[in-house]
């Protein structure tokens, strides 16, 4: 089957389209054509050596120090069930899913197996491939995050980063949870965020959110570039800050300080993946509630291109790789 491979970490011309073995099933496993997937920052950093130091080390030692232990990236796809193993009774061939991934990574191929305990649903019949394989990624974690910062219908929550891959499913989550909703991000990503639900949008490029009068129950922050000290002083007592993807280990020792010190409280943990959840997503799917916002659609070996192209910080929401399955493989 075809892949995208990496043998090592670099700019993204170092995803190479490869002949690799297509997988078998383990017994509680299912195997997963996959259709679409999606390029996400996070797999940018893991593929790309700029991180911050200590976020670099612990990353390195879990994916591989100097070579990649995962040499194939994607988080999230969506696809249609090949084959399942003797155990597996949740699915059957012919299934359409979507699905997370986790840290086995995998996605960019044209087959995966999974264990089918993963996070691993039927997909929206209202949705594309593409437009269902964006959803694992951003909905889990703007999910998780919303409901540890305990959202509550009528609060003011301010989405720092709302036009990416997590920032579109936390801006549109916490409108279901009848939150007032106020998106920042660049000029010309602000039309979208209105349409997708934002109450308020503040371009970042024209004013900094933290030195208006104005403070928040919760600030959902994806970017995580602005000072500390500012960000807290616009939080509401009692308020949540929830940091999803620190810049380093100073922010964190402040947040983790700040929650121990004040009723303000700094939410920074991994998201957990769990199927109940990515079926709840479904559901709000299907009810209309929430949509995936999709900026661009890259062939399978045009995966380095997708790659640069989320690195420039323009996308809109998405980017999504697609797969043909037109002969087997």
């Amino acid at each position: 089957m075809k892949a995208i491979v990496y043998t090592e970490y670099g700019p993204p011309d170092v995803l190479q389209l490869k002949e690799v073995e297509k997988p078998t099933p383990k017994d509680n496993e299912v195997l997963i054509k996959v259709h679409a997937a999606t390029v996400t920052k996070g797999d940018c950093e893991i593929r790309s050596p700029k991180m911050p130091n200590l976020i670099w080390l612990i990353m390195r030692l879990f994916f591989g120090l100097t070579r990649p232990r995962k040499q194939i990236l994607g988080q999230a796809l969506a696809g249609e069930i090949e084959t399942v193993g003797k155990n597996v009774t949740s699915f059957k061939k012919g299934d359409q899913v979507f699905a997370s991934t986790g840290a086995r990574f995998g996605a960019y191929a044209e087959y995966i197996c999974l264990p089918a305990t993963y996070a691993i649903a039927t997909k929206p019949t209202n949705m594309t491939y593409e437009e269902a394989a964006a959803i694992p990624t951003g909905g889990l974690n703007a999910l998780h995050y919303l409901r540890k910062g305990n959202i509550q219908k009528g609060q003011r929550v301010l989405v720092n980063g709302a036009a990416g891959t997590f920032g579109t499913f936390a801006v549109q989550l916490a409108k279901y949870f009848g939150a007032e909703v106020t998106g920042v991000d660049s000029t010309s990503k602000l039309d979208m965020l209105r349409k997708i639900g934002a109450d308020h949008v503040i371009d970042y490029t024209k004013e900094d959110f933290t030195k208006r009068d104005e403070s928040y129950d919760i600030i959902f922050d994806v970017v995580c570039r602005s000072s500390f000290s500012p960000i807290m002083r616009s939080l509401k007592k009692n308020g949540r800050y929830l940091l999803t993807n620190p810049s380093g280990l100073l922010q964190m020792i402040r947040g983790l300080w700040t929650s121990v010190i004040s009723s303000k409280k700094v939410i920074l943990e991994f998201a957990g993946e769990k199927t109940e959840e990515l079926i709840f997503l479904k559901e709000l799917v299907d009810a209309g509630k929430i949509k995936s916002v999709i900026d661009r659609r890259y062939p399978l070996e045009q995966a380095s291109e997708a790659h640069s192209y989320v690195e420039t910080g323009q996308k809109k929401g998405n980017v999504v790789i697609t797969l043909e399955h037109n002969k087997e493989t």
